[in-house]
């Protein structure tokens, strides 16, 4: 099974766009026009994420737990989607850098937070 898309909760749809413009477009998604209170970012064949106010009518909130990671195409990237999110509203959950902290290698990741309060990583391999 692969994952098709992610769908992300916002109050303010059009609020949180400069915030997903910036991370996202750091990693190489676009965004297509709003439509209908939905704004949807693709890369590729790569699973889209869809920025929507929620279904039910009920608040947009972060869930407890839940966090979505993109992929990056390096450090470089990592970097600049961190900076871009803190840039457009976003807090800091995470600096770039290696995970575990000591390595020298792997896992190079960055965390943030969306305005709502949504939990984000950027990584890249090495």
């Amino acid at each position: 099974m692969t994952v098709g898309y992610v769908t992300i909760g916002a109050e303010d749809v059009e609020g949180a766009l400069p915030f997903y413009d910036a991370v996202l477009g750091a990693v190489g998604y676009e965004r297509g026009p709003l439509d209908g209170g939905w704004a949807f970012y693709g890369k590729g064949d790569t699973p889209g994420v869809g920025i929507c106010k929620p279904f039910d009518g009920a608040p947009a909130r972060a869930g407890n737990g839940i966090m979505i990671a993109f992929k990056a195409d390096g450090q470089e990237a990592v970097r600049s989607a961190h900076a871009a999110g803190l840039a457009n509203g976003g807090t800091d959950e995470g600096q770039p850098g290696y995970r575990p902290a000591e390595a020298t290698s792997g896992f190079y990741g960055a965390y943030l937070r969306d305005p709502t309060g949504n939990k984000l990583c950027v990584y890249a391999m090495s």
